[in-house]
């Protein structure tokens, strides 16, 4: 099955193609800019044609990557008629752990955690002033927390960032609940 995933919800985008073995490019996402984006887009589709299977990250993070991703999918499955599917962008993180917390800046004084177990949100992710996140954090135990977002004043958080390719390989899990169209971020 070929297979596109897009991961624009970051400080760091990612896209990764290919047929079985995945090929992923990361680069520097800057909301003003997405001439990186389309470029790897264009390099993947002429290398390797146009994809079955497109998985996008919704989220949370930004809402514009996340808008262009989406728009870009949407365009690719109507000129290839491939399915597509959504997942939450922090269930990707590039680890070892299959459960874990994600924490990021919502903006506005505010902070998102959400909570990962075998891969999957086991809610929604909560929106959480810091004193509320400080709290819940203290009753994770030794759960492992990750954010994308460069947050000191939360000591023992790991900076990783939702990798495209860990996407692809969870949508082609058999138990993998994802969100079908109409996606949203």
């Amino acid at each position: 099955m070929k297979i596109l995933a897009l991961e624009l919800s970051t400080a760091r985008g990612s896209l990764a193609w290919g047929n079985g073995e995945l090929v992923e490019q990361e680069w520097p996402n800057d909301r003003k800019n997405s001439g990186p984006f389309f470029q790897f887009l264009k390099s993947a589709v002429v290398a390797h044609g146009s994809p079955e299977t497109i998985v996008i990250g919704l989220g949370p993070g930004s809402y514009a990557g996340v808008r262009i991703a989406l728009s870009t999918a949407m365009g690719l499955q109507a000129a290839s008629q491939a399915r597509m599917v959504g997942l939450p962008s922090i269930c990707a993180m590039p680890c070892e752990e299959r459960s874990y917390a994600v924490i990021g800046d919502a903006r506005r004084q505010s902070f998102f955690l959400g909570r990962i177990e075998n891969r999957a949100l086991l809610s929604e992710p909560e929106l959480l002033s810091e004193t509320e996140l400080r709290t819940k954090l203290s009753g994770l135990g030794t759960w492992p927390v990750f954010s994308s977002d460069e947050l000191p004043q939360f000591a023992g958080v790991r900076r990783l960032f939702p990798s495209a390719a860990r996407l692809a390989r969870l949508a082609a899990e058999p138990n993998c609940r994802f969100a079908l169209p109409p996606l949203q971020p």
